[in-house]
C-alpha cells in the first residue's frame, strides 16, 4: 500500500545513489559494501601452522550457511601485497579450524589478532589469551571467548586471486556456561553480548533489541477481514 501524506515527501531509493559496483574500483567496492552490510558478526579463527604455532585471526565476511549439514562461510582476502595469508594456508593444509564468535568481552584481544605479526608469532599469546584443547580437531579454542564452533573444511573455493571462500562444517559447538540453555537451546543475548562489525574502525554492540513475530499468510488475510481463495 502506497503511503499517504507527509510520509510519501521522504526521499526514497528511487532518487538516491546508484553505481554499477563493476564501474567501481576494488577499495572502492570493499567500502561501499563494508559500510552498507551492517552488522557482520565476527569470527575469530584459530587454526595451527605446519610447525604447530596457533594463529588466530579475525574476519568479518562470515556469516551461517546452512543447518543441514552445519556450515559457516567465510570469506578471506589475500595480504595487501597478494600473498595467501596464514588462515587461508592453514585451513587448506590441515582441514580444521575454529570459530570464535567476538563479543564485548574479547573486542579488545580481537583487534590485536588482527595485527601483521610474523607468521611464526601467535596472535593468541601476543594478545593475552589463553587456550584449551578443543574436543573433535586439532587447533585449540580460546578459553575467553564465549562461544567456539569446531570446524572441519568442507569446501575451499577460489573467488578470485584475492578471494578466497572457506566452506566449514561445524562439528562440535561449545558454549560458556550461561549462554545456551541446554533444554531448549536457547540463547541468552544478554549473557552472550556479541559485537558486530561496521565500517572501518567501527563496532557496534547489542543495544536495544525488539522481536517481530513472523506470521503466516492465513493470519494476514484475517488481520484484514479476509478469507483464503
Amino acid at each position: 500500500m502506497a503511503e499517504t501524506g507527509e510520509a510519501s515527501l521522504r526521499p526514497n531509493i528511487a532518487d538516491g545513489f546508484d553505481v554499477d559496483p563493476s564501474a567501481l574500483k576494488k577499495s572502492d567496492r570493499y567500502k561501499l559494501l563494508c559500510g552498507l552490510i551492517v552488522p557482520r558478526p565476527i569470527a575469530l579463527v584459530t587454526t595451527l601452522t605446519g610447525t604447530g604455532v596457533v594463529n588466530a585471526a579475525p574476519f568479518s565476511f562470515f556469516n551461517v550457511f546452512s543447518e543441514e549439514p552445519p556450515l559457516i562461510v567465510l570469506g578471506v582476502n589475500a595480504r595487501s601485497d597478494g600473498s595467501v595469508k596464514d588462515t587461508t594456508r592453514n585451513i587448506s593444509e590441515r582441514k580444521e579450524f575454529v570459530v570464535h564468535l567476538v563479543t564485548e568481552d574479547i573486542a579488545e584481544a580481537m583487534n590485536v589478532c588482527a595485527i601483521d605479526f610474523p607468521h611464526e608469532m601467535s596472535e593468541v599469546e601476543m594478545a593475552g589469551m589463553t587456550l584449551v584443547p578443543s574436543r573433535a580437531v586439532a587447533p585449540p579454542a580460546i578459553a575467553e571467548a564465549p562461544v567456539a564452533l569446531e570446524c572441519r573444511l568442507a569446501q575451499l573455493i577460489p573467488i578470485s586471486p584475492v578471494r578466497n571462500l572457506v566452506l566449514g562444517e561445524i562439528v562440535r559447538i561449545r558454549a560458556r556456561e550461561g549462554v545456551i540453555e541446554p533444554e531448549r537451546l536457547h540463547v541468552d543475548t544478554r549473557a552472550y553480548r556479541p559485537i558486530g562489525r561496521l565500517a572501518g574502525n567501527q563496532y557496534a554492540k547489542q543495544g536495544d533489541v525488539f522481536e517481530l513475530r513472523r506470521g503466516t499468510y492465513v493470519e494476514w488475510l484475517k488481520e484484514r477481514g479476509e478469507e483464503p481463495a
